[in-house]
């Protein structure tokens, strides 16, 4: 039986130039191509996670403009139930997004609608009580992200938090998530720490997952496993969906029962099959591709 996965969190639309390289403050650069598509974590990890083999219904905020219009339609098109998604009078979420010949980005976010997205309904309760695994990002506002992991928590649901990006967090917030996924930004975000020591985060949740990049993943949890998870090696054109492509995957794997050294190791292939294209949901790969690799 296929597996049910919710995802609360963000929608925009990307707007992604190419450069031959970033550019520095004060610097115009002149691009090579320009690629419009829709993104946001949320809607990003939803796609991936059904793109991944997940039953996935996507929980969040669309604006009334043409954006949000073309978000909507992307989302049920990969197989996302789309059913409670709620559409706010105004702008859709934006992201402007710079990538440059050796892949690496930085991007800019306008909320949008995805700040409207407070306080969840009765149906969306009961959709994250349904769901086997819960997945959050940070995209939103924080009290919907906290309500949605204490709906989940409350119900039995798995609860992946992957603090991204990088914001102060509530009080209580970690109490409700059964798996942290950060980089180590992110990680150094929430303990306050010089480097990426994992036992302030396990002293938080029983389980994280620390990303690295083109290093792989580090998995650790509180039964004593601390396990490095070597990165596929591929050809990188942008690493833009990276990051939510290992989530979405990840979120799959978990709720198949996978292990969790061998659902880290999955989602690594998920995102090094990510990173081949241009873009961000259009490079969020099918399960075939996701196998090919970790097979290879």
């Amino acid at each position: 039986m296929t597996k049910r996965v919710a995802v609360v969190g963000s929608a925009n639309m990307d707007l992604v130039g190419l450069a031959e390289h970033l550019p520095r403050p004060g610097e115009t650069v002149l691009g090579d191509d320009f690629v419009m598509t829709p993104g946001g974590k949320g809607a990003n990890q939803a796609i991936a996670a059904a793109r991944a083999g997940g039953t996935t219904t996507f929980l969040g905020a669309i604006g009334s403009d043409s954006f949000g219009v073309t978000l909507g339609s992307r989302l049920a098109a990969t197989g996302v139930d789309t059913t409670h998604v709620r559409t706010s009078y105004g702008s859709s979420g934006v992201a402007v997004i710079m990538v440059d010949r050796a892949g690496e980005n930085s991007i800019l976010v306008s909320p949008g609608a995805n700040r409207t997205f407070l306080g969840l309904t009765d149906d969306e309760r009961a959709c994250v009580a349904e769901a086997d695994v819960l997945l959050c990002q940070q995209e939103i506002p924080l009290a919907t992200v906290a309500e949605a992991l204490a709906a989940g928590r409350a119900a039995g649901t798995r609860t992946i938090l992957n603090a991204a990006p990088a914001r102060e967090l509530p009080p209580g917030l970690l109490d409700q998530v059964d798996l942290l996924v950060v980089n180590e930004t992110e990680a150094r975000a929430i303990t306050g720490g010089s480097a990426p020591d994992l036992a302030p985060l396990l002293a938080l949740v029983p389980r994280v997952v620390l990303t690295l990049s083109g290093n792989g993943s580090r998995y650790a949890d509180r039964d004593g496993q601390d396990v490095h998870v070597p990165a596929f090696r591929v050809e990188v054109a942008d690493t833009t969906a990276a990051g939510d492509a290992f989530c979405g995957a990840l979120a799959v794997a978990w709720a198949e029962g996978r292990p969790m050294v061998d659902a880290v190791r999955w989602a690594n292939a998920a995102g090094a099959a990510s990173v081949r294209k241009i873009g961000a949901s259009n490079a969020l790969p099918e399960r075939a591709e996701i196998e090919a690799i970790f097979a290879g």
